[in-house]
């Protein structure tokens, strides 16, 4: 069974990690087995140069995986599979729920974090893929379910309800 996937869009410093890092919690404390993923916008160091693992991608392996005890990391080509629903088919197919974070434009269900005091408008409309908000502005898009930016648990229920 593919897990559920919801994507957390909103502007920057509008707490859409803060968010998502307090459902990690409350989601696993309810027995689910939790993933992330993060869109950066920027440059980011994925591996360190000269390490092994970043030796076998340089030499040109598509997919280079560093293994200790306690974890592992992944480092692999992602040219064409760069959308949330590509990337849990791909590589997280053993958790229950998948928390997005970003990928504003990407296909699926999202819940716009929005916060008064940034002064935006929100990043997404209905029409693509909004669900849900998480924010301080109960007047922006009434008919979606409004929550608290605080309100974990009533999002987590939220969340495990939601069909599409």
């Amino acid at each position: 069974m593919r897990p559920s996937l919801f994507i957390f869009v909103g502007h920057s410093n509008s707490g859409k990690t803060t968010l998502v890092e307090r459902l990690i919690p409350e989601l696993t404390r309810r027995g689910l087995r939790v993933a992330t993923i993060k869109h950066a916008h920027h440059k980011v160091r994925l591996d360190t140069e000269g390490k092994d693992s970043w030796r076998y991608k340089n030499a040109g392996a598509a997919l280079s995986m560093l293994v200790t005890t306690h974890a592992l990391q992944l480092v692999a080509d992602a040219q064409e599979q760069r959308e949330p629903l590509q990337l849990t088919e791909r590589f997280l197919k053993e958790a229950d729920i998948v928390l997005a974070e970003g990928f504003s434009q990407a296909q699926g269900p999202k819940i716009e974090v929005l916060r008064r005091e940034l002064g935006k408008p929100p990043r997404c409309e209905i029409s693509d893929g909004l669900i849900a908000i998480a924010t301080d502005c109960p007047e922006v898009y009434p008919e979606l379910p409004h929550f608290a930016l605080d309100e974990v648990g009533a999002l987590a229920d939220f969340l495990l309800r939601y069909t599409p």
